[in-house]
C-alpha cells in the first residue's frame, strides 16, 4: 500500500502514514507544514473536524500537535480502514479520534459540533466544496472565532464570505490553494446581513419598501417619481 508521508510534529512525529490509493489525493508534507504553521497558535485543545479525510493525515497531524479531539469524515470504505490503521500506528486511536463513514453533507446535516478548526480537503474540482462551506457557515456547527481551512484547485474561485464565514487569507501551494476562513463576530455579521437585504445604491425604493408618508403629505402618482417642487 502506498504511503501518505509522515507526521511532521508532536507526539507522533516521524510516523509514516498509509495512503488509500486511487480516489484520494495525498496530503503532502509541505502542505501540512504550511497549514499547521498557520494553525499552530490555536491548535492546542482545539476540537477539529477533518472532512473528506482520505488517509486522515490532516486530523492525525492535529491530534499529534495537541488538538483535543478530531472527527474524521470519509465515505470510501477502503479509506476509512486506512484512517483507522493510521490512528493505530501513530498511537492516537481512542475516544478522542472518531471516524465516521459518511458523505460530508449528510454528516453535517445530522451532527451538532461545535468545532474550533475544520479541515476541508475534497478532490480537486469538486463543486460540492461550496455547498459544504455554506453548511458550515450557516448551520451553527462552528465555535465563535473558529477557522475553516479549505484546500482547492488554484483555478477554483472561493467566495469572500459564506454565511458567518469570512475569508482571511490564501496561499498557493503547487496546483492547490489553501484558503482560510474565520467565523465573524456576531456584531460584524449583523451589518453584513442587513446590507444584503438593503436596496442597491441608486435604486428607487418601491412602494412596499418606502416608509409611510406623514399625514397630509401628497402621495407620489407613480413609483420613482419625485414629489414636491416644480413638476412640469
Amino acid at each position: 500500500m502506498p504511503e501518505a508521508g509522515r507526521v511532521i510534529a508532536g507526539t507522533a512525529r516521524g510516523r509514516r502514514l498509509l495512503h488509500p490509493g486511487a480516489g484520494t489525493r495525498p496530503f503532502a508534507d509541505r502542505v501540512k507544514q504550511a497549514i499547521f504553521g498557520m494553525l499552530a497558535p490555536v491548535l492546542a485543545d482545539a476540537r477539529v473536524a477533518d472532512l473528506f479525510a482520505g488517509s486522515g493525515a490532516g486530523g492525525i497531524e492535529a491530534l499529534s500537535r495537541g488538538a483535543a479531539s478530531c472527527d474524521f469524515v470519509e465515505r470510501q470504505p477502503a479509506a476509512v480502514r486506512v484512517i483507522e490503521e493510521n490512528l493505530r500506528r501513530t498511537g492516537l486511536a481512542g475516544p478522542t479520534a472518531r471516524v465516521h463513514r459518511s458523505d460530508v453533507a449528510g454528516f453535517l446535516a445530522g451532527t451538532r459540533g461545535p468545532w474550533d478548526i475544520v479541515l476541508l480537503d475534497p478532490p480537486f474540482g469538486d463543486a460540492g466544496i461550496l455547498a459544504v462551506l455554506a453548511q458550515l457557515g450557516d448551520a451553527g456547527l462552528l465555535a465563535p472565532g473558529a477557522l475553516v481551512v479549505a484546500r482547492h484547485f488554484w483555478r477554483d474561485e472561493m467566495p469572500e464570505r459564506s454565511g458567518r464565514l469570512v475569508r482571511q487569507r490564501e496561499r498557493r501551494i503547487g496546483e492547490g490553494v489553501v484558503t482560510v476562513y474565520r467565523v465573524a463576530p456576531a456584531e460584524a455579521a449583523a451589518p453584513a446581513e442587513a446590507a444584503a437585504d438593503a436596496p442597491a445604491p441608486g435604486r428607487a425604493l418601491t412602494a412596499a419598501e418606502a416608509p409611510p408618508a406623514p399625514a397630509g403629505a401628497p402621495a407620489a402618482a407613480e413609483e420613482g417619481r419625485i414629489v414636491g417642487g416644480d413638476d412640469r
